[in-house]
């Protein structure tokens, strides 16, 4: 795929791919693997890779499996490489690149969905993480050391520390066992403080009501 093609909103098309996946998390400058097998999201990622090559990322939030209720918003990520399996699967590496409202689905006799999407209210995700002011490790950790034990997660304290703010609220973000709304609140936080701070009171909230070996208290 071309590189740094797309470096504001307005470089974007407006009518893209739609993945519904609830609890798969795809945030700006953070990498999504995906596993493609069904037949219908084969073609999307056919079409992508000879257009545009972006796919819009959104929670599935409910209804039917084959027709899922969406959430509002998504994030567009770029197609960063692809293969194929042996047995006709595409490995995929998403390269997440700013979020989109959802303003109307279209239908073109396609077997994948698609929407008009609007940017505007998100520009900011195309700006470095540095021009923003970003909270300590230790407030993370802090949070993280209870949820950890709590969940039973193995958890590499040296690289926690050494980590950027950014990959390290997206990594956790991403990868901790969240619900959909969950991590559907974590895409909505305005900004890299905003998304720490949910990130932290998701952790806490999760810890109080776990039971210490990764199994939920009984209310």
């Amino acid at each position: 795929m071309a590189q740094n093609r797309y470096q504001t909103p307005s470089d974007l098309p407006a009518h893209i791919p739609l993945f519904p996946i609830g609890g798969a998390l795809l945030l700006p400058r953070w990498n999504l693997p995906l596993n493609i097998f069904e037949p219908r999201y084969l073609n999307m990622f056919d079409d992508a890779m000879t257009t545009h090559g972006l796919i819009g990322m959104v929670q599935s939030t409910g209804g039917d499996r084959a027709h899922p209720d969406l959430a509002s918003i998504g994030c567009v990520g770029e197609i960063a490489k692809m293969s194929e399996t042996e047995d006709g699967r595409y490995l995929v590496n998403l390269r997440g690149m700013i979020r989109f409202g959802i303003e109307a689905e279209t239908d073109d006799a396609k077997p994948y969905r698609e929407a008009q999407v609007n940017y505007s209210p998100f520009a900011d995700d195309f700006i470095a993480p540095e021009a923003f002011d970003t909270p300590d490790h230790a407030m993370i950790i802090a949070a993280l050391k209870p949820y950890a034990l709590g969940q039973g997660l193995e958890t590499e304290w040296d690289v926690i520390g050494e980590t950027d703010m950014e990959t390290l609220v997206s990594a956790l973000s991403a990868g901790c066992p969240f619900d959909v709304m969950e991590k559907q609140a974590l895409l909505e936080a305005p900004d890299l403080q905003a998304r720490t701070k949910t990130l932290i009171q998701l952790m806490q909230i999760n810890t109080s009501q776990t039971d210490g070996n990764g199994g939920r208290r009984l209310q």
